[in-house]
Formats: C-alpha cells, sequence, structure tokens
C-alpha cells in the first residue's frame, strides 16, 4: 500500500504554503490552480483543510482511464502518464474526491504522485499539518493503542 499523506486541520493556518510549494515542484511556477492541493476554508466551521490524493485502494481514475495512463506504481502510488493520456478528462470526474485537476492554460491533467518520495506539501508546511504515514504502520500503532486500552480496562474491571 503506498504512503499516504494526512492533514491534521488543528494545525492548519490556512497559510497554502502547500500549494504554492506543490506548483512550483512540479510545474516551477507559484501557482495554486496548478497545485495537486487544494485547501478549503469553511466558514461555519472556522476550519481549513487541504485536500489532496488519497491514492484510493481501487482508484476510479486509473480504473476508468482508457489509455491507461494512471497505473499504480511499484510503490503503490497512482502516477499519470502525460505521453499516454488523451485528456479525456474521464478521471477528473471519476476522483470521488475531485484531486484530479484539468489545467485549461497548459491543457493537461494532473495529480497528486507524492512527489516521487520527497512530500513538498509536508515537508515545507510551517505548522506540521500535513505529514507522511505508512498505512501499515498506521494500522500497527493503532492496534497497540487498542491493546493497551483492552489491557487497562480488564485490569480495571478485575
Amino acid at each position: 500500500m503506498a504512503k499516504q499523506l494526512v492533514v491534521d486541520p488543528k494545525k492548519c493556518v490556512s497559510c497554502r504554503t502547500c500549494e504554492l510549494v506543490c506548483s512550483f515542484k512540479h510545474n516551477e511556477e507559484f501557482n495554486p490552480r496548478l497545485s495537486n492541493v487544494t485547501v478549503f476554508h469553511y466558514e461555519d466551521a472556522a476550519i481549513t483543510v487541504p485536500i489532496m490524493c488519497m491514492q484510493c485502494d481501487e482508484a476510479c481514475c486509473a480504473a476508468i482511464c482508457p489509455t491507461g495512463a494512471l497505473k499504480r506504481n511499484a510503490d503503490g502510488v497512482i502516477t499519470h502518464n502525460a505521453d499516454k493520456c488523451i485528456v479525456c478528462k474521464m478521471c477528473v470526474s471519476a476522483c470521488p474526491l475531485g484531486n484530479i485537476s484539468y489545467s485549461v492554460a497548459k491543457k493537461k491533467v494532473f495529480k497528486c504522485d507524492l512527489c516521487d518520495g520527497e512530500t513538498w506539501c509536508a515537508v515545507h508546511c510551517p505548522t506540521g499539518a500535513i505529514s507522511v504515514i505508512d498505512p501499515d504502520e498506521a494500522l500497527d500503532k493503532k492496534k497497540l493503542a487498542a491493546d493497551k486500552l483492552k489491557a487497562a480496562v480488564e485490569e480495571v474491571s478485575a
């Protein structure tokens, strides 16, 4: 399973650094419209959340791509091959989270590729709101925490 980007909304200060470094990494310009990360601000809840590709286990974008331009690589990351892409934008419509975009100016589809292992949004996030996790390790930590809680409850109940 691919590593995943995780967001802690409590730490996000809406600086949008993640959008800027992402667009610069992939397009050599600071333009949030070319970013693979989109920061949403929810006024009613007074919360800001960066949204990015979840590298879905059953990726709708890759499943619907008629040319195979979207494929999972050996690291489990869904990557986009611009040479194979016919820019039909079916992947843009298929993503349930809206994490694949189309640039009218560049006439291309783009999505998060975890920066080939060096995730710029996480590295440059000034508050640490974005981090990279290995889902397999996260499950082990959750199981360990659950086991500790179970043991504590059993000790109190005895």
